[in-house]
């Protein structure tokens, strides 16, 4: 029974990732629109308004993603607390954007600081920012799924792989004086991209979350 149970499980995770995939991918991508509109927009770059601005529009791009990852985990995991689980994913974002853009935002305080300072405070920074949604989403994820924790390090992957994909798509394209549209056009497709590759490394490790539950 146990072996029909293991061999049988791969088979329903290929439904599960093909959804995950299609809403998570959407997801990301309509959210991303809140920051990629107010960056062109709405602020002044590398400013305290920017900060202030970008990290509300982060809240609005986790709203829209926790909501699109709350719709295919409900089916997988009835007892998910919905409200709470997109709550968190607003908060991790905020907290992403917020330290992506502190040292720009700070960079004549944060060239003062000596070398071996700055390498302190970045290192554990990087992490936490990749890091950020997993570890919101991870307290309502452990009601639910044993090992959870690996969650954390998938989101931390994925992002990598996500903005990794962003930059090496958006970075080439945007130049100087091109007009809004067009910046927004390649941020959008840009974040499609990235979309698509964070959900995909967090489909496959939600997956297998999934599958360890059916197992034990």
């Amino acid at each position: 029974m146990e072996d029909t149970r293991a061999a049988a499980a791969p088979l329903r995770s290929r439904p599960f990732l093909r959804r995950w995939l299609l809403w998570v991918t959407m997801g990301e991508s309509a959210g991303f629109l809140a920051p990629a509109v107010v960056a062109v927009f709405v602020i002044i770059p590398d400013t305290a308004a920017a900060l202030v601005w970008l990290t509300l529009a982060g809240a609005a791009e986790g709203t829209v993603l926790g909501l699109a990852q709350a719709h295919v985990l409900k089916r997988a995991l009835p007892g998910l607390r919905v409200r709470a689980w997109t709550v968190r994913t607003a908060a991790g974002a905020s907290i992403a954007w917020l330290i992506g853009l502190s040292p720009s935002t700070f960079a004549v305080q944060w060239q003062a600081w000596p070398p071996v300072l700055q390498f302190a405070v970045a290192v554990p920074a990087a992490l936490l920012l990749l890091c950020s949604i997993g570890l919101a989403q991870w307290p309502e994820l452990r009601r639910h799924l044993p090992d959870s924790g690996w969650w954390v390090a998938g989101n931390a992957v994925a992002w990598c792989v996500g903005l990794g994909v962003f930059f090496a798509v958006a970075t080439p394209l945007w130049q100087p004086g091109q007009p809004p549209t067009t910046v927004i056009a390649i941020g959008v497709a840009a974040a499609i991209l990235m979309a698509a590759g964070m959900a995909l490394v967090t489909g496959l490790v939600m997956g297998r979350l999934l599958a360890a539950r059916e197992r034990a």
